[in-house]
Order: C-alpha cells, then sequence, then structure tokens
C-alpha cells in the first residue's frame, strides 16, 4: 500500500484539488442523503487546519460531455456548507476563467466547489489536454473519491500524474480496510457473496475461490449452484445455462482448498410478496411451484459458525430478499452475528455494495462492522481483483 498521505503533505497555502465523490441522491432539485458530503469532512478539514485552499473536482449522474442545467454541482454547496460549518463558494466551470477567477479569490483555509466535470467531454476521455487545465489550478492533487477510481477519467487518473498525488482521509480508510481484507488478512478468512445473479458476479468468484479459506455463496445465485450439483429448485430464480460455469467454479475452490458453503436449506413460498405463506425446506427437496427466498434456519446457523471461526469476514451481496419480511431473516441473522463478533475484537468484518449496505442498515449494525464500503462497481471490481486506475495512479 505505497500510496501518500496527506499527513507527508506541505499544505501550508498551497492549492489543492480534491476528488470527491458528491454524486449525491436528489429529490425536487435538493440533496436528500448528506452521506458522501460527509464522507469528505476528515480530509476537508485536515486540509483547512493545514493552511491548505481546498478546491473540490466532483461529477454527478451523466451529462455526457455537455452542460445540463439539472446535472448542476450548484444545489450541493448549501448542504455541503452545513456539513463542514463554514462558507463553501462555488464556480460555474472547472476549467476555464470562472475556475481561475474563484480560486484566485481564495484564502487558506477556503473551500471552493468546481462545476461538474462531467460538463466536458475530457472527462470521461480520460483527456490529457483536459486534465492540464485542471492541473493548472492546484499544486496537490488528492484523491478521496475511492467510488469513483475503477474509471480511467481525467480527474480520477490523468490528473494524478501531473502534480503530486495524495489519498484523501476516505480514500485511504477504504484502502487499509481492503488490504485488511484481502490484502494482507488474519487468517481464516471466510467470504460471503450473495445477490440475484452468477453472471454479473463470476470474475469475482474466480478471483474470490483463490484468495479465501472459505466463501458461502447466498442469495438467487445459490439456486444456480444448486442447480448445478443436480438439486430441484422449483420455480426460483436461476441461471441454467451457467450449470457448467458453477461446476468450473466449485472444481477451482476445491482445487486452491478453499471450502465452499451452499445452502443447506432454504425458505421457499409460492410468490414473493411481502408476508407470503412462507416454510423451510432441505435444498433440493422444492416443489415445482415453490420459489427459493432466503437461506434456511440450518444454514444461517452454520454460516455464523463459520464466522465465529474465522478472523476476516468480507461481505457482498444478501442471502435472500431481504427487502420484504420474512425473507429478510436470514441476512439479518447473519449481519447480526457478524457485528457482535466485530464489536468484541473476535472478527475484522468488511462488507460493501449497494444492497449489503442497506441489508446491514436494515439489521441495524452498519456501525458496528470494522468498514462499511459505499462504492458499488470500484468495491466489486477491487474483490475481483482488477487494477483500480484511480488508486495506480496513487501508488506510481
Amino acid at each position: 500500500m505505497s500510496f501518500r498521505t496527506l499527513d507527508q503533505a506541505d499544505l501550508t497555502g498551497k492549492r489543492a484539488l480534491v476528488r470527491v465523490d458528491f454524486n449525491v441522491p436528489m429529490q425536487d432539485g435538493a440533496v436528500s442523503d448528506d452521506t458522501r458530503l460527509r464522507a469528505a469532512l476528515p480530509t476537508i478539514e485536515k486540509l483547512r487546519k493545514g493552511g491548505a485552499k481546498t478546491i473540490l473536482l466532483a461529477h454527478f449522474d451523466r451529462p455526457k460531455g455537455k452542460r445540463v442545467p439539472e446535472m448542476s454541482l450548484k444545489p450541493v454547496v448549501e448542504p455541503l456548507a452545513r456539513v463542514l460549518g463554514v462558507p463553501v463558494a462555488f464556480a460555474e466551470d472547472c476549467i476555464g476563467p470562472k475556475a481561475r477567477e474563484a480560486v484566485n479569490a481564495m484564502q487558506p483555509g477556503d473551500v471552493l466547489l468546481l462545476e461538474n466535470v462531467r460538463f466536458h467531454a475530457g472527462e470521461e476521455a480520460n483527456d490529457r489536454a483536459f486534465a492540464d487545465a485542471l492541473a493548472a489550478n492546484g499544486d496537490l492533487y488528492v484523491n478521496d473519491a475511492f467510488s469513483a477510481a475503477h474509471r480511467a477519467h481525467a480527474s480520477t487518473e490523468a490528473l494524478a500524474k501531473r502534480l503530486q498525488a495524495f489519498a484523501g482521509e476516505q480514500m485511504r480508510l477504504e484502502l487499509e480496510a481492503l488490504d485488511a481484507a484481502l490484502g494482507n488478512p488474519q487468517r481464516p478468512v471466510l467470504g460471503i457473496v450473495g445477490g440475484s445473479k452468477v453472471s454479473t458476479k463470476l470474475d469475482l468468484l474466480r478471483n474470490l475461490v483463490t484468495k479465501l479459506d472459505k466463501l458461502a455463496i447466498g442469495g438467487g445465485m445459490a439456486n444456480t449452484f444448486l442447480y448445478a450439483q443436480g438439486h430441484d429448485v422449483g420455480a426460483s430464480y436461476c441461471e441454467k445455462d451457467l450449470a457448467d460455469t458453477a461446476r468450473d467454479i466449485i472444481r477451482l475452490a476445491g482445487q486452491n482448498n478453499c471450502k465452499l458453503f451452499l445452502p443447506l436449506d432454504v425458505v421457499v413460498a409460492e410468490k414473493m410478496a411481502p408476508g407470503a405463506p412462507a416454510r423451510v425446506r432441505d435444498a433440493g427437496s422444492i416443489d415445482d411451484d415453490e420459489r427459493i427466498l432466503d437461506a434456511g434456519p440450518e444454514t444461517v446457523e452454520r454460516l455464523c459458525r463459520a464466522m465465529s471461526n474465522s478472523r476476516t469476514l468480507i461481505w457482498n451481496g444478501p442471502l435472500g430478499v431481504f427487502e420484504m419480511q420474512p425473507f429478510d431473516k436470514g441476512t439479518v441473522t447473519a449481519a447480526k452475528h457478524a457485528a457482535e463478533l466485530a464489536r468484541s475484537g473476535k472478527l475484522v468484518a468488511v462488507a460493501g455494495g449497494g444492497d449489503t449496505v442497506a441489508a446491514l442498515n436494515l439489521a441495524g449494525v452498519t456501525g458496528d462492522f470494522t468498514f462499511v464500503s459505499t462504492a458499488g462497481g470500484a468495491f466489486l471490481e477491487w474483490m475481483e481483483g482488477k487494477e483500480l486506475p484511480g488508486v495506480a495512479a496513487l501508488t506510481r
């Protein structure tokens, strides 16, 4: 993990170009969830205390290189100022005269948000000239947006080659947590991979079975593995065309001494609806009109035992249809057990991905995990073993 941190930076009077993720939820033109704004707080505070001029670069939505008024970052200014407790200035462009004038007006400790970098086609094209124009307003570069680090864009990759580059505080926490989970973990390491489709997580599964000691597969993707082993899955969602692929992953796990946990029992119902009559079935003993919608109690109990016998847990994806009762029980029970172990210092528990975060919030345990990543695509690509351009640019 050979990246520079802000503790190594001379900040006094410096113009710090900071890539943040302010692609926040909006409702009726106003920020409806300020989680990502709060995530940037430690980095901005560190820069302000160090006497830097903090210049924030961010994208919002997908304007595809055109100026789209409803995709402006201007609505972020006021809620960001509330979070920081200091005024935040705004420039109506991220390069050119408007950006330059706003930067020149800054004093040490000031905070400036530049307009959506994606209003310029050069951002997503990772264009050198656009990166040069961004760099003209900075003395150093800080990347605090792990969630955008899987994109080789001008503000995440090319800019880091033009100025001395540092990891922001949120980026540092994320990279340290991920290194603790897969890079240099305490063993044994247990992985949980859930969700509906095997097809979206093939690279992930193939990488994890070569890195983990144990891997539990849940959610709809477990149905494909059960089917591949010759079990009837009734009316359950199942990618039957991927049965050979599932068998290959099972073989690869065996070759790498990774113990694979597939469901022993499942919770089924004839329709997927809140409060639908549910029953527990042994895996493989399912009627034609039944759908698998959650992991069964024996499966969850075995998973909890596996957690208790592990030192590190990395989790991506729910065990069932957690959004509706009674099919949330498996995920919530497992999440609470992991949280209890993490709280008591017995388990390093790292989780990530949108559905996973939502499930942990439902269980009320997000704050008890060692680290929870809010990055979707970047977290998944890192788990797949792929190089993230935004991270690689910091470590070169």
